[in-house]
C-alpha cells in the first residue's frame, strides 16, 4: 500500500479507446504528487478499431489507425505486457511479457478496461481456417492475403482451385463484418484492372449471418437497402443461415450449400476478455465485470469498470428493459471514458460521482469507396452522403491531432493517386528469404 504521502497509485488495465482516455484525462487533471498512472496493454499502441477495414481496403496506412500510447499518454508509466491474472483481495495484477518475464503490479485504485476479444464458436475447422478482425496486425495481414489469392489465381490454370482462390466468404452481418466484406470485396473489384486475366465476375463474396437481417444497429429499412446493395455488387447474401464447418477450407451452410473457400473471416461477435475469469472480481454471466451506472464495480470501492468487458446498466432503457446493459460499441467506450476519468477524480477528491447515461444516437458506416449508410437521430442516409458522414465522423473521433491530420491526407492521397493494390505477402513470414538463403 503507498503510504499516507504517497501518491495514490492508478492502474488501468487496458490501452484500448476506455483505458487510454481515462488515462490521458487523469493525467491532464491530477497533480503529480496526488496520483500516479499505469497502465498496461499487450501493444504498445491503441487501435481504432472503426478504420480496420479502411486499413484493411488500402484507404489509410496501417499506422496511422493506432495511437502511440508513450506518445499521448507522457506523464503515465507504460508497461507492455498482457495481464494474466487480477487478486483485488490483495490488490495486485500479474503481467507477462514473453521478452521480460512474469511481474506483479500493486494498485490503490483499479481501472478495468480490457476490452474483447473475437467470440469464436465448437465449429470444426474454424479455429484453423478462420481469420479475425479487431487488430491492426489482422488488418494488414487480411489485405495481404486477399491480394495473395488473387495473384495465386491468375497464375494458375486450374479451374477448381481459381474458384477456391477467389471466394472470400465472411461470418457475420453486424458492422464489423459488412464493412470488412464490403471494404475489402471494393478494394479486390479495383484491383482487377491490373490482371489481365482476372474479372470481378471471377470472384466469389459471400456473407453469412444467422439472423434473419444485418447491421442491427440501424433500421430495419435501411438493413434491407444494405443487403440490395451488396447483392447488386454480385456478394452473396445468406440470412437465417449459419456456418456448420469449414474443414479443410470446403465450407458447410445450415441451408445445405456447400463450396470451397480459401478465405474465411470471422465477425460474429464478440466476448469480453477471457482474463477476467482468473480474477476474483464479481462477472455476470457473460463474463462481463458487473459495474454500476457510476461505472464502479458491484461492492468494490476504488474499483472501476467501462467499454466491452463491463457489464453497465443501459439507463436509457431502463423503463422499458430493467436489466439493459450498453452495447459493446465505439460510441459508448468513447463517452464511457469521459465519465470514468471525471469519476475516478471525484472520487480520489471526495466529490460525488455521476451515473453514465447515454441514448442511442445511431450508426453510421461505410460500404467502401463513396458507399455507406447513415442513421443518426432519426436522419436516414446512404450513398455519398452516409459515406461523407461516416468519415467525417470517425475522424473526429480519432485520438490525437497527428492522427486526425495523417488519415485525412491518406485519404486525399488516395483520390489523387488512386488507392495502392501491391500485395506485400513477405510480412506473413518474413524470415522465409532468410532461412532459403542459410540452406542455400
Amino acid at each position: 500500500m503507498a503510504g499516507k504521502s504517497d501518491p495514490t497509485r492508478i492502474l488501468i488495465l487496458g490501452g484500448g479507446y476506455v483505458g487510454m482516455y481515462t488515462a490521458l484525462q487523469l493525467q491532464k487533471k491530477l497533480g503529480r504528487r496526488e496520483a500516479s498512472v499505469t497502465v498496461v496493454d499487450p501493444q504498445p499502441h491503441m487501435t481504432y478499431q472503426p478504420f480496420l477495414p479502411e486499413a484493411a481496403a488500402g484507404n489509410v496506412e496501417p499506422r496511422h489507425v493506432v495511437a502511440p500510447l508513450r506518445r499521448v499518454l507522457k506523464r503515465c508509466h507504460v508497461v507492455t505486457a498482457a495481464v494474466t491474472e487480477i487478486n483485488h483481495d490483495q490488490k495486485v495484477v500479474t503481467v507477462d511479457n514473453p521478452q521480460t518475464g512474469t511481474e506483479q503490479i500493486a494498485y490503490d485504485v483499479l481501472v478495468v478496461a480490457l476490452g474483447s476479444v473475437s467470440r469464436l464458436l465448437p465449429i470444426p475447422g474454424l479455429a484453423e481456417e478462420g481469420i479475425g478482425l479487431k487488430t491492426v496486425g489482422e488488418a494488414t495481414y487480411l489485405r495481404n492475403h486477399v491480394l495473395g489469392k488473387m495473384d495465386a489465381a491468375a497464375n494458375t490454370d486450374d479451374e477448381e482451385l481459381r474458384k477456391r482462390l477467389l471466394t472470400f466468404t465472411f461470418v457475420g452481418g453486424g458492422f464489423a463484418g459488412v464493412e470488412a466484406l464490403a471494404e475489402l470485396e471494393d478494394m479486390a473489384r479495383f484491383a482487377t484492372r491490373y490482371y489481365d486475366n482476372i474479372k470481378p465476375d471471377d470472384m466469389s463474396w459471400v456473407l453469412v449471418e444467422a439472423a434473419g437481417r444485418v447491421m442491427p444497429e440501424v433500421s430495419e429499412k435501411m438493413g434491407v437497402y444494405v443487403v440490395n446493395a451488396l447483392e447488386e455488387r454480385g456478394i452473396k447474401v445468406y440470412l437465417n443461415t449459419f456456418l456448420k464447418s469449414v474443414e479443410g477450407g470446403h465450407a458447410v451452410l445450415s441451408d445445405g450449400t456447400e463450396f470451397d473457400t480459401d478465405t474465411l473471416v470471422w465477425n460474429a461477435g464478440v466476448k469480453a476478455n477471457p482474463v477476467l475469469k482468473n480474477s476474483d472480481l464479481p462477472l455476470d454471466e457473460r463474463g462481463r465485470v458487473k459495474a454500476s451506472a457510476h461505472l464502479q464495480v458491484e461492492g468494490l470501492p476504488g474499483v472501476w469498470a467501462a467499454g466491452d468487458c463491463a457489464a453497465v446498466p443501459d439507463l436509457s432503457k431502463t423503463d422499458e428493459n430493467p436489466g439493459a446493459t450498453c452495447a459493446p460499441s465505439a460510441q459508448h467506450a468513447v463517452r464511457q471514458a469521459n465519465q470514468l476519468a471525471k469519476n475516478v477524480l471525484a472520487s480520489l477528491r471526495g466529490k460525488q460521482t455521476k451515473e453514465y447515461r447515454h441514448a442511442y444516437a445511431g450508426s453510421v458506416a461505410g460500404m467502401g469507396l463513396y458507399k455507406g449508410v447513415a442513421d443518426v437521430y432519426g436522419f436516414k442516409a446512404k450513398g455519398f452522403i452516409a459515406w461523407f458522414m461516416h468519415r467525417s465522423y470517425h475522424v473526429s473521433r480519432m485520438p490525437t491531432f497527428n492522427r486526425k491530420l495523417r488519415i485525412i491526407i491518406d485519404w486525399t492521397l488516395a483520390f489523387l493517386f488512386k488507392r495502392e493494390v501491391v500485395s506485400m505477402g513477405q510480412i506473413q513470414n518474413p524470415r522465409a528469404a532468410f532461412e532459403r538463403a542459410a540452406e542455400s
